[in-house]
């Protein structure tokens, strides 16, 4: 059988892993899903994901791409069967015959992630929205989110000491909308930092407390200096929501 390469469409909760990579000393979302992959296909297999998610943080889309020798015929059956070898946190969605050169992370066209934030409490929002409850100008926030349209440049939003190649990133998308018992950010780019999301949320939070104010943001922006900007929110509220490809990659029909 030839060696052929899949793109495998996921979801996860965060909250039990050490975010989405191996780790040495920690259960990984990775490595979970890599043993069952190594039962079904009877052969090790190593994913390649299209970003790596910290500690806590939710997916409600992933994508990962492998190869295998392994005949996978009947998509349906064979995503119910992996199903099967996995914890009732970690689902499979599709698999997708893809081009030998497609690249879960490099083709990637666009990332989308949300950040949920209630204001009251709440139990049913436990694990998967920040709590806060000081009231915020959402207006004053979403002004501030527009800003982030003019830039590329976002060193400031980095996590510090991380060994990256560069700091730019079209981002075409940062709005807050209310949803039931609280409000979703929601922001789209076509790559990410490390931490950036969580980062920037923080910033627009201090704005929306009036311990900021917007024309800050461009201040922030332009220094490039993550010790101006805001504090960094907790993992639990963040969801990698969407990653867009083009079709040209797929060889099958979808």
């Amino acid at each position: 059988m030839d060696l052929k390469r899949y793109f495998l469409e996921f979801s996860y909760s965060g909250a039990a892993y050490h975010g989405w990579q191996r780790q040495p000393n920690a259960i990984s979302v990775q490595e979970v899903m890599e043993e069952a992959l190594k039962v079904l296909t009877k052969a090790d297999c190593a994913l390649t994901a299209a970003g790596r998610t910290d500690t806590g943080v939710h997916a409600r889309k992933m994508v990962a791409h492998f190869d295998t020798h392994f005949p996978i015929t009947a998509s349906n059956q064979w995503v119910y069967r992996m199903n099967q070898f996995l914890p009732k946190d970690i689902a499979i969605h599709n698999i997708r015959t893809v081009k030998t050169e497609a690249h879960a992370r490099f083709d990637a066209t666009s990332r989308t992630y949300e950040y949920h934030l209630t204001q009251s409490k709440t139990p049913f929002k436990l694990g998967i929205s920040y709590a806060i409850y000081q009231p915020l100008d959402f207006d004053a926030m979403n002004q501030a989110a527009k800003v982030l349209l003019d830039y590329e440049d976002f060193e400031c939003f980095s996590k510090s000491n991380t060994d990256v190649k560069t700091y730019l990133c079209t981002i075409s998308r940062a709005e807050w909308l209310p949803i039931l018992d609280g409000h979703v950010f929601t922001i789209t780019a076509n790559r990410f930092l490390r931490n950036m999301v969580r980062a920037i949320v923080g910033t627009l939070i201090e704005i929306g407390l009036g311990k900021k104010n917007i024309q800050d943001m461009h201040q922030i922006i332009q220094s490039k200096n993550r010790s101006l900007a805001g504090y960094s929110v907790p993992a639990e509220g963040l969801f990698l929501t969407e990653i867009n490809y083009p079709n040209s990659i797929y060889i099958d029909n979808g």
